[in-house]
């Protein structure tokens, strides 16, 4: 990459949120683009839409990119979306950025990690180490139509880039000699630019590697390969292949942030990353529970099939629950840059297990026709099911969020749980005012547990209602039960011994980072009850938060109170009425084309 630019081209497709443009329209500014996103890619229902699911499916079939919506999100100018701002770019907040790809990501999570995010995953780095001449250069490829990927040392994109590695050692006259490979590789063949995490020190530990800023045309010859396109059982029309390198010179200038930062950068900016992910693929898995309701209605005058309550009410709880744990994720990454390392993981590591379960129970409901990629009304199923795990969320990827999150147990337990102050309200308010994402911020050190701070708070405020019966009774026997499970995992957390390597491999040691992440993901739900403002009634009620942590407090095995009458009925009766009204399940009830 060469050459300097000052300032960045405005991108296609819209307007950008300008640089000094006032936060206060920051989100209206992200709600309509994705409302016109939405509006643009149409109804994914009608067989004739050439970006529906049915052409989205015949795509997957074919194993290639549908190159028809890619077309049009390069019109759109779709990238500007992983461009800050202040480089010309549309990317303000992390929980906005989430919002504004949600409409493609409701259709096809492929199209999504192999059109755009992964982009996002390989210029984290940059953005939050490079130098500006890396930053506008990288920020004048993407809005000009570009792609970035990311050669990595641990997970990004799939179970299989564990496998390989790559080296980068001094070269004689300045700057590096890459070598290595590796098999699995999004959009390898096409990126205009390939961010490289290469070990530069043998020794193991915090320094061991470094990122660099590669240029696929300036390789010399002979020193890059590329490999075949390697298959995959889901993602099937994103284009995954390998890299060889055999001594690419990679020059002084290429290098990104400081020699030895490799793993300070992937912790910082991998918390962005996990955060969006999971404030994305629940837009896929709305498209499903769609497809469950209508499944359960068509054909029927009268209501519901009692049979069919649980799974519907179930999943719709557990969706609004798994957006509440992604939107708060996604807000503490700019209100409290510094502090949201281990939630984002834990996020990370309850969202892909719920969706799983949720999949499951809708299978019941769709049946046979959960296979029929035929018809775009109830095939999304068995795509997304495939789809999920070389998404990065599979077994690979909990273990990454356990390692995030069981180095820190015993000293939150020692020095955080029940002792730290509550975060501020507008991590929860609808509607609030927040400060723009800043990876040059982000940390990963210390921070406390703001979530675990903000569970026995909102305990204490629903504490007198626990005998007033009813919802709210139920709601604050659910908030006191999960405090108490706090408390005994405080004193079990400060037995472990020091942290070391033998503690991921303890299986009882991992068990206990299941009910932290549990736990804190509950948090995420009272606080976002609670931080209802009353615009949106259903939310504003607690039927939808007591049967998600009813759930939650069921995987946990802790106490969890008999539903109250009429709970299951109001979540029912607010899913069909989105169902039938076109509106999306999820905590904006976004308004959907069709």
């Amino acid at each position: 990459m060469t050459g300097t630019a000052e300032t960045a081209p405005a991108p296609p497709g819209g307007a950008p949120a300008p640089p000094g443009g006032p936060p206060g329209r920051w989100a209206a500014a992200a709600r309509e683009r994705a409302a016109r996103l939405e509006a643009l890619l149409g109804d994914p229902y009608d067989p004739a839409n050439p970006h529906g699911l049915r052409a989205l499916f015949a795509a997957d079939d074919r194993r290639t990119p549908p190159s028809a919506t890619e077309n049009l999100l390069a019109e759109e100018g779709w990238a500007a979306e992983f461009v800050p701002a202040a480089y010309g770019g549309r990317l303000t907040r992390a929980d906005l950025l989430a919002r504004a790809l949600r409409p493609v990501f409701r259709r096809d999570v492929a199209l999504g990690f192999g059109h755009g995010i992964t982009s996002m995953f390989a210029t984290g780095a940059v953005w939050a180490a490079g130098r500006e001449q890396q930053r506008h250069e990288l920020a004048e490829l993407l809005l000009g139509g570009g792609r970035a990927t990311i050669l990595h040392h641990e997970l990004a994109h799939a179970n299989a880039i564990l496998r390989d590695e790559f080296t980068a050692r001094p070269a004689p006259g300045g700057g590096h000699l890459l070598t290595g490979r590796k098999d699995v590789v999004i959009n390898a063949s096409r990126a205009d630019a390939h961010v490289v995490y290469a070990r530069t020190d043998a020794a193991r530990g915090p320094h061991s590697h470094s990122v660099f800023l590669l240029d696929p045309a300036q390789a010399g010859p002979g020193t890059t390969r590329h490999l075949p396109r390697a298959a995959t059982s889901g993602m099937r029309g994103a284009l995954f292949s390998g890299l060889e390198f055999d001594g690419r010179d990679v020059p002084g200038d290429a290098l990104v942030g400081r020699l030895g930062e490799g793993v300070t950068l992937a912790l910082r900016t991998f918390q962005v990353n996990r955060s969006v992910i999971c404030g994305v693929v629940t837009a896929a898995a709305d498209t499903v529970l769609h497809s469950a309701v209508r499944a359960a209605t068509t054909g029927r005058s009268g209501p519901v099939a009692r049979r069919w309550h649980k799974p519907l009410t179930g999943v719709f709880a557990d969706l609004l629950a798994c957006d509440a744990m992604a939107t708060v994720a996604l807000r503490a990454l700019g209100l409290l840059p510094g502090r949201a390392h281990v939630f984002a993981a834990a996020v990370k590591y309850v969202v892909p297990d719920l969706l799983r379960e949720n999949l499951e129970e809708l299978a019941s409901v769709l049946g046979g026709r959960s296979y029929d990629l035929d018809s775009p009304k109830y095939g999304a199923l068995d795509k997304l099911v495939r789809d999920l795990p070389v998404a990065g969320l599979g077994h690979a990827g909990t273990a990454s969020c356990q390692a995030v999150i069981v180095p820190q147990l015993r000293t939150l337990a020692e020095t955080a749980w029940f002792a730290e102050e509550e975060p501020p309200p507008e991590l929860f308010r609808t509607g609030a005012d927040l400060p723009a994402l800043d990876y040059r911020a982000l940390g990963i050190a210390g921070g406390g547990d703001f979530m675990a701070a903000s569970l026995v708070g909102s305990a204490g405020r629903l504490a007198p209602n626990r005998r007033v019966g009813g919802q709210i009774g139920a709601l604050a026997e659910l908030a006191d039960a999960f405090v108490a499970d706090l408390r005994a995992l405080r004193e079990t957390c400060r037995l472990l011994p020091p942290y070391g390597s033998r503690a991921l491999a303890d299986p009882a040691v991992c068990v206990l980072s299941d009910r932290y992440s549990l736990l804190v993901s509950a948090a995420a739900v009272l606080g976002i009850w609670e931080g209802q403002d009353g615009t949106d009634p259903f939310l504003a009620d607690p039927a939808w938060a007591v049967l998600a942590l009813s759930r939650i407090g069921a995987r946990l095995g802790i106490p969890v109170p008999d539903l109250p009458d009429g709970c299951t009925r109001q979540v029912l009766d607010e899913l069909t009425r989105r169902y039938r009204s076109g509106l999306g399940c999820d905590l904006d009830a976004t308004t959907l084309a069709q």
